[in-house]
This record gives structure tokens, C-alpha cells and sequence, in this order.
């Protein structure tokens, strides 16, 4: 049954799907907003689908920051990445190169606001982050990165990646981690199972700590629901 409501999700999302990115350029002309507004209405899409198909809905705790934070989300799956869209109201995201690559979209996900990562760039992809992130604290938005710059099962507790520490001195914004058990539900190599996944927003740590301790304090707090 799990696998026969599986193969009915996939169907039915990327089914409506295609229609829905191709027509997302519609957006275009009318500002930021109304790609963010877009692009927001296909995350509730996935939402309710992933609700009534697979059984899978989701719990929310803790509370945003009252301003603009940079956003440090454990990475389990891509529900995550599609619910966090939402939940922050239109972050800045950082996303790996390849993505932005994908025709029409990623010329959506551009105009959204979203920071390509190149993970074999090394030294060169620091410092186009930090150009970015120097941007970004001009406009007075959020970020969401997923340090761990890919998926994980769950359970697993990764190292973060340096571009985390690049982007918090950078931007000088309240840090706010975000556990996720998504992995249980909807693993990124298995069958999704009905359930309720978390999202946990942690307490915001402040800018300016040193990196051991920024380091130490974030990553324990996205991997608070691994136990």
C-alpha cells in the first residue's frame, strides 16, 4: 500500500507540476512578490498532496525570528526545502548550481532569490557567497541554507559545510536552526510512510560568536530530533 500511495503522489505532483512551472513566467512581469506568491502556491500543492496521498502532514514548533535571520536547516528529504519556502515567507535560498541549470525553473527559482553554490569551486564559490550575502543584508531578507549541502537519512550527523560560516560572518544576522525528522516519513532512498513530521525552529543564537562555538550550538540544534 505505502508503495502504491508513493507511486499515486509522484504521479499526481509532477504531473501538475509541469504545468504549473511552465507556466510561472506568467509571474514575471509582475514583480517579486508575485513569483514569490507563485512559487508558494506550488509548495501548498505538494503540501495538501503529500497530506491526502501519502498520509504525511507536518507539525511546526518554536516561532521565526521577529526580523531577518539567516535560516540553517537540517537536510532529510526535499519536503524540508519545500515547506521552509513557505514557513520563512520567501527567503533567499541557497541552492547547488545544478539546479538553477533546469529549464524555466531554474529561471523561476533566479527571480525567486536564489544563491548558486558551486561545490567544486572551492575558494571562488566563498567569496560569491559572500558578495551575495552582502546583498542580501542590503534587501532586508531572510536566508535559508541547508549546511550539510545535501540529503541525509535519518540519524546521520554530518559536519557542516564551510559556506555556513562564510555566510554568517557575512550577513551578521541572528542564526536560527531548524531540526527536521523528515527522514522518517519521506526518506530520501525508501518508501514514504504516513505520519506527522516536525519542523522545529530553534531559540535565534547571535551573530559574532566564534566559529566553534556557531558551529557547535547549530549543529547540535538541527540534528534535536535525530534521537
Amino acid at each position: 500500500m505505502s508503495r502504491l500511495r508513493a507511486l499515486l503522489f509522484r504521479a499526481a505532483f509532477y504531473g501538475l507540476s509541469v504545468p504549473v512551472v511552465l507556466a510561472a513566467p506568467l509571474s514575471l512581469p509582475f514583480g517579486h512578490r508575485a513569483v514569490v506568491r507563485y512559487a508558494h502556491f506550488w509548495v501548498r500543492l505538494h503540501r495538501w498532496l503529500a497530506r491526502m496521498i501519502l498520509g504525511v502532514a507536518v507539525r511546526v514548533e518554536g516561532r521565526l525570528a521577529d526580523g531577518p535571520a539567516l535560516y540553517v536547516a537540517k537536510h532529510e528529504s526535499m519536503f524540508e526545502t519545500f515547506e521552509l519556502v513557505d514557513r520563512i515567507d520567501g527567503p533567499l535560498i541557497v541552492l547547488k548550481q545544478e539546479l538553477l541549470r533546469i529549464p524555466v525553473w531554474g529561471l523561476i527559482a533566479s527571480r525567486y532569490g536564489a544563491v548558486a553554490l558551486d561545490r567544486g569551486a572551492g575558494s571562488k564559490a566563498m567569496r560569491h557567497l559572500l558578495r551575495a550575502g552582502e546583498a542580501v543584508r542590503a534587501s532586508g531578507r531572510s536566508v535559508l541554507i541547508f549546511p550539510e549541502c545535501t540529503r541525509v537519512r535519518h540519524g546521520e550527523r554530518p559536519a557542516l559545510k564551510p559556506g555556513f560560516i562564510g555566510l554568517y560572518k557575512a550577513l551578521g544576522l541572528p542564526v536560527v536552526p531548524v531540526a527536521s525528522d523528515s527522514g522518517r516519513f519521506v526518506p530520501r532512498d525508501g518508501t514514504p510512510t504516513p505520519g506527522i513530521l516536525t519542523l522545529r525552529f530553534g531559540a535565534a543564537i547571535p551573530p559574532g560568536l566564534p566559529r566553534k562555538e556557531i558551529e557547535a550550538r547549530v549543529h547540535a540544534a538541527i540534528n534535536a530530533l535525530n534521537d
